[in-house]
């Protein structure tokens, strides 16, 4: 009854400055892959497993929704940072793979923990213009992958790999600012005002057909995407670039899907979900392609259309999610956060595989070629919206 129809910007951009900095922390892994391999000797497989290991607590997601919907959640996010920057600031110190593998396991745990209930208190304070929140909410998360490399990359230049430690005060710094204005901003009450309850199962039999569709959009596009976000660095130097310039490279193509998620929902409220996303993956794969064929000179150009057009899928997809009714939304959400993370974590040694059998250059091709493959799913979603 007391659901908000007024966009609540102040709140809307604690959550999201929230997701900035845990995200800032849980990203440092593609930028570190490069020394990672080098110093621990391992193969691009074993590389991409990394990636697997981080995103394992995602099948949890349900679970976790479940409880979300139950309790106060806000305290959450204020101490999830902590434990994000604490273990992926080891992650450069660590002996040996298998410790590796461990920090990125608790990573995420505490990923999981915060990414599910979040977007629901996005949605929360979103009123009618969820699009225009998930665009905030996912800017954040975004503008985190692009500060991300400079900030661990940084950190390895003053104190070198075997230093990047030093760095877990800023997170315990940034989890001690939340709680000084999460005080203020309590949503999770929110959660508990539905007094009937839908079953699980009923649940899932409503809803199934609309995550199948998520599912084949997000398989076909994490291929292309996971080839960027996770191997550009090592691609690039595999090029003959330096590490710095794979890292600014990364940031450029965060930065650029920073803005392509920020703008995405807000146009997608006012020109569909569906169109945009037939948009992007039309044009994601065709830049891809040119990307890797024509490079040079264009290759911060195509990093920024790509940027902008291939990180527009995620919030216009967390916008059609969010705007179902229904009684568990949270349990919803973490069905979704699984798929997302699911497919993003098989698809990293995936295209890991593909580079240790055909070389990376052609792996990117592929993916691009694959990628393809998301139009007919987008083309079942209905037009509403």
């Amino acid at each position: 009854m007391h659901k908000p129809k007024k966009f609540q910007f102040g709140n809307v951009l604690t959550i999201s400055i929230a997701h900035h900095l845990h995200d800032v922390f849980s990203s440092f892994l593609a930028p570190l892959l490069p020394l990672l391999i080098e110093k621990l000797s391992i193969s691009y497989s074993m590389a991409g497993m990394l990636s697997v290991f981080q995103r394992v607590p995602s099948l949890a997601n349900p679970l976790i929704g479940l409880v979300a919907d139950k309790l106060p959640v806000r305290y959450i996010l204020i101490i999830a940072p902590s434990v994000t920057s604490i273990v992926m600031s080891l992650m450069g110190a660590a002996p040996s793979y298998i410790v590796v593998v461990i920090l990125l396991f608790v990573s995420g745990i505490s990923s999981s923990l915060f990414h599910v209930p979040s977007p629901v208190m996005i949605k929360h304070v979103s009123g009618n213009r969820i699009g225009k929140g998930m665009s905030f909410y996912m800017f954040g998360g975004e503008l985190a992958r692009t500060v991300s490399p400079l900030v661990i990359l940084g950190a390895v230049s003053l104190w070198g790999l075997e230093g990047t430690y030093k760095l877990i005060p800023f997170g315990l710094i940034a989890s001690f600012m939340l709680f000084i204005k999460f005080r203020n901003v309590k949503i999770s009450e929110e959660f508990k005002k539905n007094k009937k309850e839908t079953s699980i199962s009923t649940t899932l039999r409503k809803f199934y057909p609309t995550f199948l569709i998520i599912a084949g959009i997000f398989f076909f596009t994490s291929i292309m995407k996971s080839a960027l976000t996770a191997f550009l660095p090592t691609y690039l130097i595999e090029k003959g670039e330096t590490l710095w310039a794979g890292g600014i490279a990364l940031s450029v193509l965060q930065l650029a899907g920073a803005a392509g998620t920020f703008s995405a929902g807000t146009i997608s409220d006012k020109l569909g979900r569906k169109n945009i996303l037939l948009i992007t993956a039309t044009l994601s794969p065709i830049l891809m392609y040119l990307f890797v064929s024509i490079g040079g000179i264009f290759t911060i150009v195509l990093l920024i259309l790509l940027g902008l057009f291939l990180f527009a899928v995620t919030p216009v997809t967390l916008a059609i999610i969010n705007e179902i009714e229904t009684d568990r939304p949270s349990f919803i959400n973490g069905i979704y956060m699984t798929i997302n993370f699911v497919f993003g974590s098989l698809c990293v040694p995936l295209v890991g595989l593909l580079a240790d059998w055909m070389g990376m250059e052609n792996a990117y091709l592929l993916s691009a070629g694959i990628a393809f493959g998301a139009i007919p799913f987008i083309l079942l979603l209905p037009k509403k919206k």
